[in-house]
């Protein structure tokens, strides 16, 4: 390597051929190592989903074709509006290069938009241009699909939604040449943070199902049971689907009436647990409650078969059995999130019908849907095409993997949960540092073939739970508005996956009384609100009214968490009676046998060790 000469400036380098020579031989073993990656992927061909997926695409930008010619002035409006700015932009430039200063942009990003933050992107003329030419040719292209006519609400919103993908997927911020991050931390390292990010993007596509799980965090940062998921407690029981842990008390007295908690199991349970400041199931335990949580397995092909009715019996309904036998106790309190408050519903539907509803005392949803007419972003997945094609690839492997799930929900939030780290990773060469939230993110979970197609169908599809007897479940048929269990719903409103004015027609069906409670932040962050934070704040309306707008009209905002409300709501009615405490319960002298200690192995499988244990034997 050479030495800088003397008219050199600080930041710039030297050109060394032989080193040069040694990058683009790395480069080019790197960028082959790639290559293999993604035609060892495509081998079989495109999965039935993503064909399924990109069908489906063509046909809806077909319908958007067909709509924009027969009515065109849309598009002849935007097209004068971008020749008009890129006019205003090539002005606005020569002014600049003639030395004019503090020359208006034509347009800006959005106050939220966090790809253009890089001061260059202001400063320098040439990036400056190359940023809004981008975000006018952006807007035009958005504007069409928004204003086209005569598109159904379902086709604009999956238009809307594969025009978002390409307008992001184009942004100059995501290539080499045109970021100006990038390229300083090109030159300052000599290629050295491309060869990183190859060699990293080789891995991520590795480790990826479909699409490209980007890594979010470092994930060699963090151990179950160390540093998440600590809060101590037994594994006091166990089938196929459920291990059930038991909290260790840290009051000397505990309400008679145990706790449980249904958690999803699209992701692990402890979303509830990441660590002590923010821990759900801490503070619940801190409060005087018995707490149980439910740990779901990682299902692989072998459990295929397991439909909604599996998951119902021998997830709330033998968590409930196991409980009764640990404790003596008859009835449980139990708090439910997201699909496993769907779950939980239905099982409360299910034990009224067959007179049991007094196994439950009161019920707390979080963040989940009952009425799924307005399913939020989710539904731009949700097709007659889109679920065809899922069906037959999990007919032929037995179980939707949980990574095509999670690449899938990140492009709902594209700029941030997957190009920022696609810009760090790959073009910076950057490793993303240690975030337990991000580390719980990309540690998901696989679905049975059953259970998924039952739930797309008859949630998502035709959104039948809603409707008496729409679905039945072990012979039973599930009807709702019989659930007279006293209801605490508490919904986010920022939530773009169970959007909180859905949630709020679930709160409408049930027939016993029922809380309804707006958190402030969106589907994570507003549930999992710890008091000590005092953030987001939530509202309160004890008026049920008919509409969510007329609820949230009338509700008053309070400062900080939701969970104290929940507390005082629980008590306050003796649902957890203060004046019936018990002994704190040890696990340990419970009637169950300890498994193992908290968070039991189950949590701790992850996909690819799934997969391997089931499909390696197969194929020797």
């Amino acid at each position: 390597m050479t030495e800088q000469t003397k008219d050199q400036q600080p930041d710039q380098v030297a050109f060394d051929p032989a080193e040069m020579f040694e990058w683009m031989t790395k480069a080019n073993e790197k960028y082959q190592a790639v290559i293999t990656q993604l035609l060892n992927r495509n081998e079989g061909g495109m999965s039935d989903s993503s064909s399924s997926v990109f069908s489906d695409m063509g046909e809806n930008f077909q319908q958007l074709g067909e709509k924009l010619a027969s009515n065109p002035m849309v598009l002849f409006d935007e097209q004068m509006s971008l020749m008009q700015g890129q006019t205003e932009l090539w002005q606005n430039t020569v002014r600049e290069l003639l030395g004019e200063k503090d020359v208006d942009a034509v347009i800006e990003p959005a106050q939220d938009d966090r790809r253009f933050t890089d001061p260059e992107w202001t400063d320098n003329l040439i990036y400056n241009f190359i940023k809004q030419s981008y975000l006018l040719y952006a807007r035009c292209i958005l504007n069409v699909v928004h204003g086209v006519e005569g598109l159904n609400d379902h086709t604009r919103q999956q238009v809307d939604f594969y025009a978002r993908q390409l307008v992001n997927a184009l942004s100059p911020s995501n290539s080499i040449y045109t970021n100006p991050e990038v390229m300083r931390r090109t030159i300052a390292t000599r290629g050295q943070n491309l060869l990183k990010g190859m060699e990293q993007l080789a891995k991520d596509l590795k480790g990826s199902a479909e699409g490209l799980n980007v890594t979010m965090t470092d994930i060699n940062a963090f151990k179950l049971g160390e540093n998440v998921a600590t809060t101590p407690g037994q594994v006091v029981f166990q089938n196929r689907l459920i291990q059930l842990i038991q909290y260790k008390p840290t009051t000397e007295k505990q309400f008679k009436t145990p706790l449980l908690v249904v958690p999803p199991w699209i992701n692990k349970y402890y979303i509830l647990d990441l660590r002590e400041s923010n821990s759900l199931v801490k503070w619940l335990t801190d409060q005087g409650h018995t707490v149980f949580i439910i740990s779901w397995a990682n299902p692989g092909p072998s459990m295929r078969d397991y439909g909604w009715g599996e998951y119902m019996k021998e997830g709330p309904i033998a968590a409930m059995d196991a409980i009764k036998e640990q404790t003596g106790e008859p009835d449980v309190n139990i708090i439910s999130y997201c699909i496993g408050g769907t779950l939980t519903s239905s099982t409360l539907a299910y034990l009224t019908t067959k007179k049991q509803e007094k196994r439950v005392k009161s019920v707390t949803y979080m963040a989940t849907l009952q009425d799924f007419s307005e399913p939020g972003e989710i539904s731009v997945f949700i097709n007659e095409a889109s679920l065809r094609g899922i069906e037959k690839q999990l007919d032929r492997n037995g179980y939707l993997d949980g990574r095509a799930m999670a690449f899938s929900f990140n492009l709902l939030r594209e700029n941030d949960l997957f190009w920022s780290f696609f810009i760090n990773n790959y073009l910076k060469g950057e490793r993303p540092a240690a975030f337990d939230l991000l580390y719980w993110n990309t540690d998901g979970t696989n679905m049975p073939a059953a259970m998924h197609k039952f739930y797309l169908r008859n949630m998502y599809q035709h959104n039948r739970l809603i409707q008496p007897g729409g679905i039945e479940v072990d012979g039973v048929k599930i009807d709702l508005s019989k659930i007279k269990t006293p209801a605490y719903f508490v919904s986010t409103i920022q939530d773009h996956i169970a959007q909180w004015k859905s949630t709020y027609k679930g709160a409408q069906v049930h027939s016993g009384p029922v809380k309804f409670v707006l958190s402030g932040s969106g589907h994570i962050a507003g549930v999992v609100n710890p008091p000590n934070k005092v953030k987001y704040g939530f509202w309160i309306n004890d008026n049920l009214a008919d509409t969510p707008d007329a609820w949230f009209a009338g509700a008053e905002k309070n400062e900080g968490s939701w969970w104290p409300n929940w507390q005082s709501w629980i008590t306050e009615n003796k649902y957890a009676d203060p004046a019936t405490q018990v002994a704190a319960r040890e696990p340990e002298k419970g009637k169950l046998k300890v498994i193992e200690a908290a968070p039991g192995s189950y949590v701790k499988l992850k996909i690819p060790d799934v997969l391997k244990a089931e499909l390696l034997p197969q194929k020797q």
